[in-house]
């Protein structure tokens, strides 16, 4: 069982039946009373994000969520396959699972699923992924006066603002948390 005040980011626990998982957290200890924990947490099969509020003295089940370690192999309109790399099981992860951070999978990269049961619920990427660009804007150095930059196009789709020295078929770094250019490699 987990107590109130054992809640943390990324920590799954169970809430009214449903499974859910600290988005953000906040201790907050008023002057007299129980400490209250303010929370945003994320119901994880519907996807579902709500404030709610704990008091110190609460009590929860934890999820029993399991995370593996897979490589991404290829995707289809609806579906992204994963191998298991313990036991090569093929994992297919529906797209609305995946979302918007299917602009950093690149085919071979090594990830960390989380399975509720067996059902795939979430997906870890990496902190950055290297990444190569396909498409970049006409731009000049010297044409401003400060730090300039420029949107690229990656292997991916994915768009990225970066300095005015990348080209096409420059590698680039880009931070997966939030989705800015790091460093060319």
């Amino acid at each position: 069982m987990l107590n109130a005040n054992e809640l943390r980011k990324g920590t799954t626990f169970i809430l009214d039946g449903e499974p859910y998982q600290v988005i953000e957290y906040q201790h907050y200890k008023p002057g007299r009373g129980n400490a209250i924990i303010r929370t945003k947490i994320r119901h994880l099969r519907t996807g579902a994000t709500i404030p709610r509020n704990f008091l110190s003295g609460d009590r929860f089940e934890e999820a029993p969520v399991d995370r593996r370690t897979v490589q991404f192999l290829y995707a289809d309109n609806q579906f992204y396959y994963m191998m298991d790399t313990d036991n090569y099981d093929q994992i297919s992860v529906p797209a609305d699972v995946i979302g918007d951070r299917a602009e950093y999978l690149k085919a071979g990269m090594e990830l960390t699923i989380v399975l509720l049961d067996v059902e795939p619920i979430d997906l870890e990427l990496p902190a950055g992924v290297e990444l190569e660009v396909i498409e970049s804007e006409l731009a000049v150095a010297g044409d401003t006066a400060t730090g300039a930059s420029k949107t690229v196009v990656c292997e991916t789709g994915l768009k990225v603002q970066v300095p005015l020295f990348v080209e096409v078929g420059t590698v680039i770094r880009v931070d997966t948390r939030t989705g800015a250019y790091l460093t060319r490699v």
